[in-house]
């Protein structure tokens, strides 16, 4: 089935017969969507829908024979080389399954072995600029947590909102972006000191905020954007007490 997939895109990215609009298409016109797909699975999984998991699995997947398929035409690898290396990733970092158990290196053994072999390489790279902010961050700070660059306790970070928080009030026009930056960067160093997810836990507070403003909404009907600000305040503590 996954061939036939294949067959489709190469089909797509044909020169004289295939599609204007997937011709034209790069790595970087694509990879937007990519990342939509990716959240757009995330979302079904969320909502546990499993219908919609499926086909969103689908376009995710093709976003995979997507790039495959360009860098196939570049002459750089294929789909298979693709599913390759991710099996041979995938043996390497599990041989007491795939191998010899006796003699198999640990977990953090085999990932301290593929860190050592891109050592030529700095602490920080490799983390992907196409994250979301939130977790981008998150992943920087454990990638500097190994090098030993850490706050020892939660205590540090927490100081750090502080400091951070007071820039962000001293800030000119010029700053405040940079500095709000920081604060955010702070929040997220805090929040894994805790334990907690940060764009899990962002990710939660939109979905709670996007359902007690649907019962505001619901509550005051077609008049609701003619209320006062204490009106909706009003609809907003009533809309919490439900949920």
């Amino acid at each position: 089935m996954v061939d036939r997939l294949v067959a489709i895109m190469a089909r797509l990215r044909d020169p004289e017969h295939g599609c204007e609009w997937d011709r034209a298409q790069d790595f970087a016109s694509i990879a937007p969507y990519t990342i939509e797909e990716a959240y757009e699975v995330a979302d079904a999984i969320d909502r546990g829908d499993l219908d919609d998991l499926k086909d969103e699995l689908g376009d995710l997947l093709l976003q995979v024979v997507f790039h495959s398929r360009i860098a196939e035409e570049a002459g750089a690898f294929a789909f298979s080389d693709v599913v390759a290396a991710i099996s041979d990733k995938m043996e390497r970092r599990h041989p007491h399954i795939f191998g010899d158990a006796a003699a198999s290196p640990g977990w953090e053994q085999i990932k301290a072995a593929e860190r050592g072999a891109m050592a030529k390489r700095g602490a920080l790279d490799g983390v992907a600029l196409g994250l979301p902010a939130l977790l981008r961050a998150e992943k920087l700070q454990k990638r500097a947590a190994r090098t030993g660059f850490d706050w020892p306790d939660a205590d540090g970070p927490r100081a750090k909102i502080n400091e951070e928080l007071a820039e962000v009030e001293h800030a000119g026009p010029d700053a405040i972006e940079e500095e709000i930056g920081d604060l955010l960067f702070s929040v997220v160093n805090w929040a894994r000191h805790l334990g907690v997810d940060a764009e899990a836990a962002l990710r939660g507070a939109n979905a709670k905020f996007e359902r007690r403003f649907s019962v505001m909404e619901q509550m005051a009907g077609s008049a609701f954007e003619a209320l006062s600000l204490d009106d909706k305040e009003s609809l907003w503590a009533a809309a919490k007490r439900s949920g």
